[in-house]
């Protein structure tokens, strides 16, 4: 006869060794089954709120400990990765706007602008950089605090150069074992991913309910066909391209384990822990990846630059305006810049359309109205956004460690079934 604490251990041990992904799965039917049937009763949405609270509170801790301890005890050899990571992110992001204007160009659609947002967009590149520079040398307590992962990022970069320099052995490996203790934190958590999904979907359900599909529907499509082009054929083809092989095995990979969690939870910084945990299952080096993935995060942001250019170009179809070929690239280079700085702008990607519509000297009162339509659709596109940046984190990750590892001559298994 088992005692209750090896019962209790039994169905612990049963829970975390089946798929997380099936569990995903019956979560999110449950969850749609919920918010179909009884949408009133809204505490069944408040496990999903606290699934993304737990993340969002935990990733910045995480990221910290992760890069400052990769610093303090990187080698010299990873640095190609870095730079080879890089590239990646940004040649994708600027491929993903050109999918979008290619779009935009086939299957041209406007919008009804009537309503005028409040919020306050920048005006141009300059008001991004100035943004993503104040956040980058912000008090690194309040970027802990409100998890801006720019000056996240310097300061567990410039804390890492720092103890390598100066720290003992010991010192190091004291916090190495506080990243191995958050990271075990950040395991338990994501334990809990399925029912966190099931209150996440009842959420979106009981309160969007299937109208959203037809309001602003040809727009959607829009966006989520770009986004599934950039997702299933640009990113795989660069990706082919540099591990010259079929690249489908690890895109369907990134796209299961990252892309639907990060869909329904919506944030680039709730799903690092998740693109981290991801990382390891690949075999990817860990001094590389905690700092390519909220790299990443920051930087990598395909979705983003496709809703900024799918947007644009609808304002412009809207009011009439043509759009010509060079404009279109030097919309697709804007679109790329601003793209890399939306996680320095409150509102993001959305935010960041009114910039894009001044090459096309549209006001901002016009332009802020496609704001408006764009939180109107945002349950939509914000969910796709998220998915496509997250998902292309972990790839092009993996993509630029197993790039480097073949070129330098090192065992090809490290990807496991991904090396074939």
């Amino acid at each position: 006869m088992k005692s209750g604490d090896n019962i209790l251990k039994d169905i612990v041990k049963k829970w975390t060794e089946s798929s997380l992904i099936l569990k995903i799965v019956i979560g999110l039917i449950i969850g749609t089954i919920l918010g179909v049937c009884v949408p009133h009763i809204t505490v069944i949405g408040l496990p999903g709120k606290l699934f993304v609270s737990a993340l969002k509170a935990i990733a910045p801790l995480l990221v910290f400990v992760l890069v400052a301890s990769a610093i303090s005890k990187a080698s010299s050899g990873i640095g190609s990765r870095f730079k080879t990571v890089i590239v990646l992110y940004l040649f994708s992001t600027f491929l993903a706007a050109m999918v979008a204007v290619t779009g935009s160009y086939l299957f041209p659609v406007g919008m009804h602008l009537s309503t005028v947002s409040n919020a306050t967009a920048p005006t141009g590149l300059e008001d991004v950089v100035t943004n993503m520079l104040l956040n980058v040398f912000s008090n690194p307590l309040k970027s802990l605090s409100e998890g801006e992962y720019l000056g996240i990022l310097f300061w567990s970069i410039v804390f890492g150069i720092a103890l390598k320099s100066i720290s003992a052995d010991s010192t190091i490996s004291v916090l190495t074992d506080c990243a191995g203790a958050v990271t075990k934190i950040v395991r338990g958590i994501i334990q809990f991913a399925p029912i966190g999904i099931m209150g996440l979907v009842f959420t979106s359900v009981s309160e969007s309910g299937i109208g959203i599909f037809t309001q602003y529907g040809q727009l959607i499509l829009l966006l989520v066909v770009c986004i599934g082009t950039v997702a299933f054929i640009t990113d795989p083809i660069i990706a082919g391209f540099a591990l010259k092989r079929n690249p489908y095995p690890l895109v369907f990979k990134c796209l299961k384990e990252s892309g639907i969690t990060a869909f329904f939870s919506r944030s680039s910084a709730a799903n690092i822990p998740v693109n981290m945990e991801l990382c390891e299952k690949l075999g990817l080096d860990r001094d590389f990846y905690s700092i390519s993935i909220p790299l990443g995060s920051t930087i990598n942001m395909e979705g983003a630059a496709v809703t900024i250019t799918v947007m644009t170009l609808a304002v412009c179809h809207t009011l009439g305006i043509s759009v010509s070929l060079p404009t279109t690239i030097i919309l697709c280079v804007i679109s790329t810049l601003a793209a890399c700085g939306s996680s320095g702008v409150a509102g993001g990607s959305l935010l960041l359309i009114p910039m894009a519509c001044s090459l096309f000297g549209i006001t901002q009162d016009i332009s802020m109205q496609a704001v408006a339509v764009g939180f109107i659709i945002g349950v939509i596109q914000d969910s796709c956004e998220t998915a496509l940046n997250s998902s292309g984190d972990a790839l092009f990750s993996a993509t630029a460690e197993y790039h480097d590892r073949v070129k330098i001559g090192e065992d090809m298994k490290f990807l496991g079934e991904f090396a074939k």
